[in-house]
Parts: structure tokens; C-alpha cells; sequence
């Protein structure tokens, strides 16, 4: 919700403020996470800003949170999306790859780098990996795999991704789609079927 001062002047939101957090973030780490530099970024008193967050200290927690429902949340609901088989299922998952608004990758990537001053927030991560990797093995097992194996694809799945976000590979589309395929039978061990991959590619709207 939107506020205005007694004399009118704009003060904000709590998602305007934290909007401009995120920029931020993306642009020049935490450290340019601060209230003085998103007041002018804003163009809004640096008061404005105590009526929605108690301190920067709140703001980074917001950041955080808005982190671990997208990103982990959204990757889990896709591990749980309805498919037939195993490769249909990864396909689900691999629409987060494509899709920012299902699983921000310059987020992730500025979430990891801010880890790297905060033990707290690598705590945070490390358990968003865990909760990651046990939604993939649990979507391989709900198709037969074992346990063992389960893991293991997960691992080798979830591994390349984040190797791509780490290395910020810069990989043209029509590239990366032409490989997809070929992933989903390294990660599953079976190809995909044609009609699976012409409903992925549909989706991403990208025609086959």
C-alpha cells in the first residue's frame, strides 16, 4: 500500500522500497543496499522509508525472503507439477531455466556473492540447497528410480544449473534450447518424446 505524508508528498511502498533493494543488489552487491542511496534512487526522503522498514537490517531480511519463496519455492512447485514421466517431469523443471519469473538467476547469483560475507546467509543457502536437491531426488523416485540414483540425478541436474548461474554463462537461447533434448536424457537416462518437447517448447514460446 502506497502512503502519502500530511502535505502530500509521496512517501512509497514497501514493494517500491524493496524493488529498488533488489535493483540495487543486482547492480552493485549489498553494499549498495543502503537507505540513503535508494531515498535518491527513489527520489524520496530518507524518513519515507522508516514507515515500511524498520531498519536496513529488515530490508535485507525482505530481500532474503523474496529469495527463498521465488527461487526455492517456485523450483520445489515445479518438481511437483503433474507429468507422466520422468522426462516430462524434468522438462517442468527445466522451465525455470527459461522462465525468470519462476526462478531468478541474477538474483541467485547476487544472493551467493552476498554469502560470501555472511556466514548467516550461507547457513540460508546451504539449506536451500539441501531443500532443493531432496525435491529433485524426490521427483526421481515418484518415477521408480532408486534412491542412490535418485540423488545422483539430482545432483548432476541441479550442479549444471548452478554452475551456469556461478559462471554467468552467457548461452544464446536457440543454443541452449537445441541442447535441451540431450539434457533431459543425461539427467533422466531417457529421452524425451517428441510431443513432450513440442508442449515444452510451446510453453517457452519457442515453436518447434
Amino acid at each position: 500500500m502506497e502512503e502519502q505524508s500530511q502535505n502530500g508528498g509521496w512517501r512509497g511502498s514497501p514493494d517500491v522500497w524493496l524493488n529498488a533493494a533488489y535493483d540495487a543488489l543486482l547492480e552493485t552487491g549489498v553494499d549498495g543496499v543502503k537507505i540513503q542511496p535508494l531515498a535518491k534512487r527513489l527520489n524520496l526522503s530518507r524518513t519515507s522509508f522508516y514507515w515500511f522498514f524498520k531498519d536496513r537490517k529488515e530490508l535485507l531480511d525482505a530481500l532474503i525472503t523474496q529469495w527463498r519463496a521465488k527461487n526455492t519455492g517456485n523450483l520445489i512447485k515445479q518438481t511437483e507439477a503433474f507429468a507422466e514421466t520422468v522426462t516430462e517431469a524434468m522438462l517442468n523443471v527445466i522451465d525455470c531455466w527459461l522462465k525468470p519469473e519462476l526462478f531468478d538467476a541474477k538474483f541467485e547469483f547476487a544472493i551467493r556473492g552476498w554469502s560470501v560475507r555472511s556466514p548467516a546467509l550461507l547457513r540460508e543457502i546451504q539449506s536451500a540447497d539441501e531443500q532443493r536437491l531432496d525435491a529433485l531426488k524426490q521427483m526421481f523416485m515418484r518415477f521408480g528410480q532408486n534412491e542412490r540414483l535418485a540423488d545422483t540425478r539430482a545432483r548432476t541436474t541441479y550442479l549444471v544449473q548452478i554452475g551456469y548461474i556461478s559462471m554467468q554463462t552467457d548461452e544464446d537461447l536457440a543454443v541452449r534450447l537445441q541442447r535441451i533434448p540431450e539434457y533431459v536424457e543425461v539427467f533422466t537416462g531417457q529421452p524425451p518424446a517428441q510431443r513432450e518437447l513440442d508442449r515444452f517448447l510451446a510453453r517457452n514460446q519457442h515453436p518447434a
